[in-house]
């Protein structure tokens, strides 16, 4: 299995999704400029963490213009893995991949801490790997992590299992306690939760390598 991590002026997590997948579980990976325009050769998709084009407008707002995502919404109907995080999460909202919208959290501050999630669907192809409603650590580190989505949208997301992730103590004001959402497809995963900081003992949790060992297990 072959990964791709997408690069934007600004990310700055991109090295993290790098090291995780060719270190931590011994796999191929290219980083890919966001001005590339083909991703065919890749079977797993990371749009990384950071600040792509410094979050001008909107986090994310400015990124979905990238001639890259023209192929990312390609790759998608092909029903390959793709996970936004963090940013990439912002990028997928903006880009109309996933739907909802990510705004300034409740305090209005930068919060990056270790926080607590409980898997909400662990049969899709990025959470076989956990127990059902298992709670597990990850790091954070946002500004603009607060998920937001009307009274009809998150009765969807609800009633289609699209809900991957669920703050134990919600740290950023989001809608029910959503961390983390698929497409109605379940091939696209966006999270505010940084997966690629918890993938070895040295960072303090293993639970975020799951994610990308659920992906190879559907291989």
């Amino acid at each position: 299995m072959k990964f791709a991590v997408i690069v934007f002026p600004g990310s700055n997590c991109d090295n993290d999704a790098y090291h995780m997948i060719k270190n931590q579980l011994g796999l191929e990976v290219d980083f890919v400029w966001h001005k590339d325009s083909d991703l065919s050769n890749y079977d797993g998709i990371i749009i990384p963490g950071g600040f792509s084009y410094g979050d001008y407008l909107r986090a994310g707002a400015v990124a979905r213009f990238s001639k890259i995502m023209n192929a990312i919404k390609l790759e998608s109907t092909k029903g390959k893995a793709i996970i936004g995080i963090c940013n990439g999460f912002q990028i997928l909202v903006e880009s109309g991949l996933l739907p909802g919208a990510l705004i300034t959290n409740k305090s209005t501050r930068f919060i990056s801490k270790e926080i607590q999630l409980k898997v909400s669907n662990n049969e899709s192809l990025f959470t076989k790997k956990y127990g059902n409603q298992e709670i597990i650590n990850m790091p954070i580190a946002h500004k603009q992590g607060n998920y937001f989505a009307d009274e009809l949208l998150l009765k969807e997301l609800e009633d289609n299992n699209q809900i991957a992730f669920k703050y134990i103590n919600n740290p950023n004001g989001s809608c029910n306690d959503i961390a983390g959402i698929f497409n109605k497809q379940k091939n696209i995963l966006g999270m505010m939760p940084h997966p690629e900081r918890a993938a070895e003992s040295i960072l303090g949790s293993k639970d975020g390598i799951k994610i990308f060992e659920s992906i190879l297990s559907n291989m």
